[in-house]
């Protein structure tokens, strides 16, 4: 697997497990909110950073897609 794609999956498993929600569900918000092209786009940055980061930061994203 590419790295880019395994990073996706850990950032969705990730979201998953810190939200409590189904597979479906996170993925259901992902591609509500473009969050995959967001990963893509700032995969230099995030992938050094932490779980607990990166979920909050994708969650600030989302936030100001609300908004």
């Amino acid at each position: 697997m590419d790295k880019l794609l395994s990073f996706k999956v850990f950032c969705l498993e990730s979201y998953k497990a810190v939200h409590h929600l189904t597979g479906k569900a996170a993925l259901d918000i992902f591609f509500r909110y473009r969050v995959f092209d967001y990963i893509t786009t700032c995969y230099d940055v995030l992938h050094s950073n932490g779980r607990l980061y990166i979920v909050g930061d994708i969650d600030e994203y989302i936030a100001q897609r609300e908004g």
